[in-house]
């Protein structure tokens, strides 16, 4: 067990080389979770510690957005994004209870902290995930060209919302750097046209990125999907770092090219990025070279923390998870 140094993932989020290794994740659970309980660990901060985190991750308080989506599906492992919209038209718009940020409870960002160590506040998902929940995917596509009007309220009042929630986090010295988890495409393609994307969804991560650099403290993205069409946008956000990928849409080794190699002179720090197909399907020590390999690329350049291309899922074998996150002992 090592000593967490939150100025280490800083120097990862400045496009610096660390003194040491630096692991990241959008948050862990499962696997990683239940072997550091039983290994001691009793809180959250506790399971970031034991497992060598500089930082927790967290939802600042219970604020969300009520929803029913999913929640006729059963025992089925997945659920449609057109399950049972909330918000379908003006009245429905209207009669949503729209909760209320300031109302809620944040104490939990009072906790004490190992010496060394911050917090991440995450979002309860992001801008898109949440207008998507509340009117369900082919909904919100066909609002987009029946009522833009309407499905311009709903991301205003969602986007709002999630710039208080955040504003509030950002007051706790705690908290060191800001999470906007937002999953924006598919495989192929972002789920909105760029043009609506860039109407919709990024003024407000560009708002809340500022809010963040207001008080000095940096901003991250985890968005799962294809950025090729919105690299530009990635940039102009001002984002510090960025988080998910997947070998299929784009190798972390060529993301890490494009992102902290390029020639536009333009950096974005690559966090994390050991596909998850990958992860749970490699022997340890597959597993183990290609993390050493990462990290001896980023050795020489910066702006890189090891971890996986999303999150630890329950099916991860526990085996595969200790050889990733091993290799930042062996230097």
């Amino acid at each position: 067990m090592r000593n967490p140094d939150f100025t280490q993932l800083l120097k990862v989020l400045d496009h610096q080389i660390p003194d040491r290794p630096v692991l990241f994740e959008l948050f862990l659970h499962g696997p990683a979770e239940r072997y550091a309980m039983e290994h001691g660990a009793k809180t959250l901060v506790d399971v970031y510690a034991a497992l060598g985190y500089d930082y927790a991750s967290v939802v600042a308080s219970d604020f969300g957005f009520p929803s029913t989506q999913g929640s006729h599906r059963g025992d089925a492992m997945t659920f449609s994004l057109n399950d049972s919209p909330m918000i379908t038209d003006r009245q429905s718009f209207g009669a949503y209870p729209w909760p209320d940020p300031k109302a809620c409870d944040y104490s939990r960002l009072d906790g004490e902290l190992p010496p060394g160590m911050k917090l991440m506040a995450r979002g309860p998902c992001g801008v898109l995930e949440n207008v998507i929940r509340l009117t369900g995917y082919d909904n919100l596509c066909f609002m987009l060209y029946d009522d833009p009007g309407l499905a311009g309220d709903i991301f205003e009042k969602v986007g709002g919302s999630l710039l208080a929630y955040y504003r509030i986090a950002l007051r706790y010295g705690s908290v060191g750097l800001l999470m906007s988890n937002d999953d924006w495409g598919f495989k192929s393609q972002t789920m909105l046209s760029p043009a609506d994307m860039r109407k919709y969804v990024f003024p407000w991560h560009r708002e809340i990125v500022r809010a963040a650099h207001e008080q000095g403290k940096p901003a991250v993205l985890h968005s799962c999907g294809c950025f090729a069409d919105i690299l530009g946008d990635l940039y102009d956000m001002g984002f510090d770092g960025r988080h998910s990928y997947e070998d299929n849409i784009l190798p972390v080794e060529d993301a890490y090219a494009l992102f902290m190699g390029g020639s536009s002179g333009r950096q974005m720090a690559v966090l994390g990025g050991i596909d998850l197909h990958f992860l749970c399907t490699s022997s340890p020590e597959e597993i183990k070279t290609r993390c050493r390999a990462m990290l001896a690329r980023a050795g020489e350049r910066g702006g890189y923390a090891l971890g996986s291309g999303n999150s630890v899922p329950d099916f991860c074998p526990i085996e595969n998870y200790l050889a990733m996150i091993s290799v930042i002992e062996e230097g």
